[in-house]
């Protein structure tokens, strides 16, 4: 079993930045693909981003795609995703995930799943 804990989100303005942090523990977490996923009221959740497990091959969905950059650094057990130009429609709980050993980025299976962070844009 994998927990993650997320932290980094609030308020910022159209056009700001923001960089979420996941920390991930019980797990090997250099073994295992990263990501987020987003969920906004009203709206089913949303695939941002995925990353393999040493951080070469990134996944966007494609209305971030130039504007968010998930990253991550396996020494401290901790995936970002840092979010620029923010819009409005951006605002949502960020969730972190995660796979189990042995997947691949390829495909939004995740199986680990954080409590989330809220994230709210002001136009």
């Amino acid at each position: 079993q994998v927990q993650l804990v997320e932290s980094g989100g609030g308020l910022v303005q159209a056009g700001g930045s923001l960089r979420l942090s996941c920390a991930a523990s019980g797990g090997t977490f250099s073994s295992i693909v990263m990501g987020w996923f987003r969920q906004a009221p009203g709206k089913e959740r949303e695939f941002v981003a995925g990353i393999s497990t040493s951080g070469i091959i990134t996944n966007y969905v494609d209305s971030v795609k130039g504007r968010f950059t998930i990253s991550r650094d396996n020494a401290k057990n901790t995936v970002y995703l840092q979010m620029n130009s923010l819009k409005p429609e951006d605002t949502a709980v960020y969730i972190c995930v995660a796979k189990r050993v042995g997947r691949s980025v390829r495909g939004n299976d995740y199986d680990y799943w954080g409590q989330g962070t809220q994230v709210t844009v002001s136009s």
